[in-house]
């Protein structure tokens, strides 16, 4: 559905994109994860024909990217692109009609959207007197409303409490049964893991790991991290070292990566004689992956 090759984008001087390389197959929810500024942004412009790429090629649907392909490409940007005074039906017709759609097709896509996010009851409801969450299902309705191939999920949910992140999860996922191809941009990396068939790691404009979950995972050289609170880290390190086990600082938790699962008591046998305040077992985690992949120079 989405195929980028060998893409560059270079602003002055500055290199934002260097031979990034893309493909995204039909029905595939595709994660996009990288720090700011690694480019993610500048190549969703460039998919949108908002910018053009000094080199590379993009293709969707098969075809390269114009005018004609904006069509095929629905977007839900980080910021809601609603009007807040507006009815959720009045936003959704105003989308429709800079789309080109009729008033017969504007008709029944309004209703079509509304219902697929779940807010035909709040049809007549002005956008300000919405919750936070139903303000971006609607903002993802407006990048449905024109039956899109591809949409563009940009942070979907930011800044929502649970609850509304669940029930924005349960919708990307019902995109996906109806064969919407969807690349997905987040911070969040349970919402990719959860979500996502493949994900790509950004950095530096070009991908530095990409795969399933399964084959990312391969990344990390464990079975099992197992993380340890002790006044002694200084200590509990050297212990590992001599063990053979790699240790990873993942903020102020220290943790050591197990090559394979083994008894808790085991694991406390190992770090004998030094005082363990809390001992916490966890699985190899997309958070350890991506911290592995961005970490390295």
């Amino acid at each position: 559905m989405l195929k980028i090759e060998n893409l560059t984008k270079s602003y002055r001087k500055r290199l934002v994109i260097q031979d990034l390389t893309i493909k995204v197959a039909p029905g595939e929810i595709y994660g996009l994860l990288g720090p700011n500024g690694a480019g993610k942004t500048t190549t969703i412009n460039i998919i949108c024909n908002l910018l053009q790429p000094d080199s590379g090629r993009i293709a969707i649907n098969n075809q390269p990217i114009s005018e004609a392909t904006k069509k095929l490409i629905g977007v839900a940007p980080q910021e809601n692109l609603l009007y807040k005074t507006l009815s959720c039906e009045e936003n959704l017709n105003f989308y429709a009609q800079i789309y080109g759609l009729n008033k017969q097709q504007r008709q029944k896509q309004v209703q079509e959207c509304l219902k697929a996010v779940n807010l035909l009851d709040r049809a007549k409801s002005p956008v300000e007197t919405l919750s936070g969450g139903m303000q971006r299902r609607l903002n993802i309705a407006v990048a449905l409303v024109h039956q899109p191939k591809l949409v563009i999920l940009d942070e979907p949910t930011t800044g929502l409490d649970i609850e509304s992140r669940y029930e924005i999860w349960e919708l990307i996922r019902s995109l996906k049964d109806r064969g919407i191809t969807i690349l997905l941009t987040t911070h969040l990396l349970d919402e990719a893991e959860r979500l996502c068939q493949r994900i790509g790691i950004i950095k530096q404009g070009h991908i530095v790991a990409e795969g399933t979950l399964e084959e990312l995972r391969k990344r990390v050289k464990a079975e099992e991290i197992v993380v340890l609170q002790t006044s002694e880290e200084e200590n509990a390190i050297a212990r590992g070292k001599k063990l053979g086990f790699t240790h990873r600082l993942y903020g102020n938790d220290l943790a050591f990566w197990l090559p394979e699962r083994l008894d808790l008591k085991e694991i406390l046998s190992f770090f004998e004689g030094i005082p363990i305040e809390s001992i916490t077992r966890h699985p190899v985690r997309l958070e350890h992956i991506y911290v592995e992949v961005i970490s390295k120079r």
